[in-house]
C-alpha cells in the first residue's frame, strides 16, 4: 500500500484509478506470499521436502542418528547448533565448516581457525553421513545434513519442535579459512558488531537475541573468561558468580590446568536445555562471555532479553524462525558446488 501511495505521487494517477491499483498489487502480492508458502520454497532453490523422491528417507536418517549420537553422546545436540551457526555465517551454508585441511592442495580447514577453538564432534558427522549414502548414495548434500540436524539437535535439547528446515542445498569445493576471523563474532565483540554481521544474514536485532540464546546450553572455555576475572572481577558479574567462576577458571600460571581446558557451563540450573534461562541470567549479571551480558544493556537488544526471559515460548518461536533465517544465508543450489560423498573432503575429479 505504501508503494502504491507513492507511485500515485510521482506518477500522478488519479484518484479513481489509485484504489484499482492498490487492490490489484495486494492481490498479486497475497497470491505470490500464498504459492510460495503452499510449495515450502524459500527462494534460492531451497524447498520443504527436497528429497521426497531422491530420498524419502533422508531427513528421518539424520533424526535417528541425531537421537542416538544424543542418547550415546548427549553434547553432540549442542554442537550440531554451533556446527551450523560457524558454517552459516562464514558466507553461506554450504558446509565449507566441514573441509579437513588437505597439504596436498593446500586447503586450509575453517576448523583451525582461533573462532572455531572448542568446536568438537566433527567425527560423528561421518556416522550420519554413511548412514545417508547407504540410503541413497550421492543425494544428500552436508549442507543439508548440518541444517537437519541443528534442527533435531534443537529437539533433543528440548527446543522448538517441528521446524519447517527447508532443504536443497549444495556443498562448497573450497574452504573459507581466509574469511572466518572476518565473518564470526568474537567473545568480546560490542552489540554493534554483533548486529551488523547478523543483519548482513537479514536478521534482526530480535533474532539475534534469540539465536544467541543457544548458549543456554553447553559450555565456556576458560580461555574465554579470563580477562573478566583477572586480576579483577568485571564489575558486570554479579558478586557471587564472579567468585564461582573464579573457582573454576585457573590464572595463566596454572599448574595442573590451562584456560584451553577448564570451562564454565552456560547455565547452572538447566544446563543441557535450550530455553530462556539463558535470558532469566542475563539479567541477573550471569552471562558468561561479555557480548552476552552486553545483551542485557544495550538499548536495541535489552527489550528482547527482558521479553524472552520473561516467557520461554516467544523465546523458542523466535529462535526456530531465526534459525530458519540462517540456515538460509546465501545456499549452494541447483548446479553450483557439489553433494560430497565424504564431508570432510571434496569429490575426486
Amino acid at each position: 500500500w505504501i508503494s502504491v501511495r507513492q507511485s500515485e505521487l510521482k506518477m500522478g494517477l488519479s484518484s479513481s484509478l489509485a484504489p484499482v491499483a492498490s487492490a490489484l498489487l495486494f492481490l498479486c502480492c497475497f497470491t505470490a506470499r500464498n504459492a510460495a508458502a503452499a510449495s515450502g520454497d524459500g527462494g534460492g532453490g531451497l524447498r520443504l521436502n527436497f528429497y521426497s523422491e531422491s530420498c524419502p528417507r533422508a531427513e528421518q536418517i539424520v533424526k535417528e542418528q541425531v537421537r542416538r549420537l544424543y542418547e550415546e553422546h548427549g553434547n553432540t545436540a549442542v554442537s550440531w547448533l554451533r556446527a551450523l551457526f560457524h558454517d552459516c555465517t562464514v558466507k553461506s551454508c554450504d558446509a565449507s565448516l566441514l573441509l579437513e585441511t588437505d597439504a596436498a592442495t593446500g586447503l586450509v580447514s575453517e576448523q583451525a581457525s582461533p573462532r572455531s577453538f572448542g568446536m568438537r564432534n566433527f567425527k560423528y558427522v561421518g556416522a550420519i553421513k554413511s548412514a545417508l549414502e547407504r540410503e541413497c548414495p550421492g543425494t544428500v548434500s552436508c549442507a543439508d545434513l548440518l541444517a537437519l540436524a541443528a534442527r533435531d539437535g534443537a529437539a533433543m535439547l528440548g527446543g522448538p519442535s517441528p521446524i519447517p528446515m527447508r532443504t536443497g542445498r549444495r556443498d562448497a569445493t573450497a574452504s573459507q579459512y581466509g574469511e572466518v576471523e572476518r565473518y564470526v563474532p568474537n567473545h568480546n565483540d560490542t552489540v554493534s558488531a554483533v548486529l551488523s554481521r547478523f543483519a548482513a544474514m537479514g536478521l534482526g536485532a530480535e533474532a539475534v537475541v534469540a539465536l544467541l540464546g543457544a548458549h543456554s546450553v553447553g559450555r565456556v572455555h576458560c580461555s574465554n573468561l579470563v580477562a573478566r576475572l583477572y586480576p579483577a572481577v568485571d564489575g558486570g558479574f554479579e558478586p557471587a558468580y564472579g567468585a564461582y567462576l573464579r573457582g573454576r577458571c585457573p590464572t595463566a600460571d596454572a599448574r595442573e590446568d590451562t584456560r584451553d581446558v577448564a570451562y564454565a557451563r552456560n547455565d547452572r540450573a538447566t544446563p543441557m536445555v535450550l530455553d530462556n534461562m539463558y535470558h532469566k541470567n542475563l539479567l541477573k549479571g550471569r552471562g558468561l562471555l561479555l557480548v552476552d551480558q552486553r545483551l542485557a544493556s544495550d538499548p536495541r537488544t535489552a527489550p528482547f532479553v527482558k521479553k524472552m526471559a520473561a516467557d520461554n515460548g516467544y523465546f523458542g518461536e523466535t529462535f526456530a524462525a531465526a534459525l530458519v533465517r540462517m540456515s538460509e544465508n546465501g545456499p549452494l543450489t541447483g548446479g553450483q558446488g557439489e553433494v560430497r560423498k565424504d564431508c570432510r573432503f571434496v569429490n575426486a575429479k
